[in-house]
């Protein structure tokens, strides 16, 4: 009878960690999904802007219509990159999908901006210089919410690899998330300049 009592509250003490660690999984889950929202939201205001940019962009570059095409066909295929992940997020095909899809639109918008230089007019334009500017914020936003993302996406993947929690995380049905990263050829732009003196 002491035998039988002794596995039923062993039995009940492994039941109530395992519910504890179920319950901790969903709330670090629910965490890096919830950050993402935050990425959303800012992606969403980045591709809202873009086509005002191309508009105001369109009376003073007629003649650069590739580079404007290329803009409007890289944030599209952003938004729907976007779409997928916010469906899937954590998921590693949708971040790197949604990574490379942003890393196009971040490298057709540098062209956009930087050609936009060589048009004095379109460069003094009040309401290019608004977009331009509003565009900066949203690229801060963004980088901050990839960051807090990314911070969650750590919380969520510690606590699903540490011991014991690694031994049934999978068959809970808890797989990896994946981070947010730049793309590297966005990394190596973001280096510092080298200076030399030889």
């Amino acid at each position: 009878m002491e035998a039988m009592l002794a596995i039923v509250v062993v039995v009940c003490v492994a039941g109530l960690w395992l519910a504890g660690l179920y319950n901790r999984l969903v709330r670090a889950r629910n965490g890096y999904r919830n950050a993402f929202v935050q990425i959303d939201v800012q992606l969403q205001r980045r591709h809202d802007l873009i086509p005002n940019l191309v508009e105001t962009a369109k009376a003073y570059l007629a003649h650069e219509k590739d580079t404007l095409e290329a803009v409007v066909k890289a944030r599209n295929a952003a938004v729907r990159a976007r779409d997928e992940a916010r469906e899937h997020a954590g998921e590693a095909a949708a971040m790197q999908a949604l990574a490379g899809a942003e890393g196009a639109l971040s490298r057709s918008l540098g062209r956009l901006l930087a050609l936009s230089e060589a048009y004095p007019d379109l460069k003094a334009s009040q309401t290019m210089m608004q977009l331009t500017e509003e565009l900066t914020s949203t690229e801060n936003k963004v980088a901050f919410a990839r960051q807090a993302y990314n911070d969650q996406v750590t919380v969520y993947n510690n606590l699903r690899e540490s011991f014991p929690a690694n031994l049934f995380a999978t068959a809970l049905g808890f797989g990896p998330a994946r981070w947010l990263e730049i793309g590297a050829e966005d990394a190596a732009r973001r280096e510092p300049p080298r200076v030399s003196f030889g």
